[in-house]
C-alpha cells in the first residue's frame, strides 16, 4: 500500500493541493490588484494637486507682472512747471483696470487696457488695444481665462485717498497717484484644497514710451 500511495502521488497533485494553491493565488491577485488600485488612486489624486499647484502658481506670476509694469504717461496739461502724471488706474474690491502690457501669448497687441475680474467662477483678464486718443468704434473686448473654480476676488489698495491723509488697505482705489500695494486675495469653493496665499505687488512707475 506504501509504494502504491508514493506512485499515485509522484503522479501529480492531489484535489486538496490544487485547491490550496487556488485559494492562495486568488488571495495573492487579491491583494495585488488592491495594492494597484490603491497606487493608481494616490498617484492620481497626486498628479491632480501637482496640476493645481502650477495652475496657481502660473496665474500668480501672470497677475504679478501685469501688476507691476503698469505705467504712467504725461498729460498735456501742467500745473507751473510740473507735468502732472496720467494714473490710468481705477480699483474696487472686485475689480481692477488699468492700461499696461499684455503678456507674450496673450495676443499681437502690447499696450492694451486691462480689466482683471471675476465672471461667474471664472477669473479673467478682459482687453482692448490702448489707444491714446478715441478713434471710431473700439474692437470688442478680449477675455483671457486666468483660473476657474473660484468662489470670491478680493483686491485691496495699500496707500492714501489724499496727500495728508495716513496709509492703510482701501476697498477702492481712484486718487491720481497710484497705490503703493495691491493686494490679490482668491478664495475657493467648500471643499476645494487650492490655497492661494495673499498675493501682494508694489505697481512699478516706469515712464511710458
Amino acid at each position: 500500500m506504501t509504494a502504491i500511495a508514493q506512485n499515485r502521488r509522484s503522479g501529480g497533485f492531489t484535489l486538496l493541493e490544487l485547491l490550496v494553491a487556488l485559494v492562495v493565488l486568488g488571495l495573492l491577485i487579491v491583494g495585488l490588484s488592491h495594492g494597484v488600485r490603491t497606487g493608481l488612486t494616490l498617484w492620481t489624486a497626486q498628479a491632480r494637486q501637482m496640476s493645481g499647484t502650477a495652475e496657481l502658481d502660473s496665474t500668480a506670476r501672470t497677475v504679478r507682472r501685469l501688476l507691476s509694469g503698469i505705467p504712467i504717461a504725461p498729460v498735456a496739461a501742467t500745473t507751473g512747471d510740473v507735468t502732472l502724471p496720467a494714473i490710468l488706474f481705477t480699483g474696487a474690491a472686485e475689480h481692477v483696470s488699468f492700461v499696461g502690457d499684455l503678456p507674450t501669448g496673450m495676443g499681437t497687441t502690447r499696450r492694451a487696457d486691462i480689466t482683471l475680474a471675476l465672471r461667474g467662477e471664472r477669473l479673467v483678464l478682459i482687453w482692448t488695444p490702448h489707444r491714446h486718443e478715441p478713434a471710431g468704434i473700439a474692437p470688442p473686448p478680449n477675455e483671457v481665462e486666468l483660473l476657474r473654480g473660484v468662489a470670491r476676488l478680493d483686491l485691496a489698495y495699500w496707500g492714501s485717498a489724499s496727500p495728508e491723509g495716513p496709509s492703510s488697505w482701501l476697498a477702492q482705489w481712484e486718487a491720481r497717484a497710484m497705490p503703493q500695494l495691491v493686494r490679490v486675495r482668491l478664495a475657493f469653493p467648500t471643499g476645494d484644497r487650492r490655497h492661494w496665499p495673499d498675493l501682494i505687488v508694489a505697481p512699478s512707475l516706469s515712464q511710458a514710451s
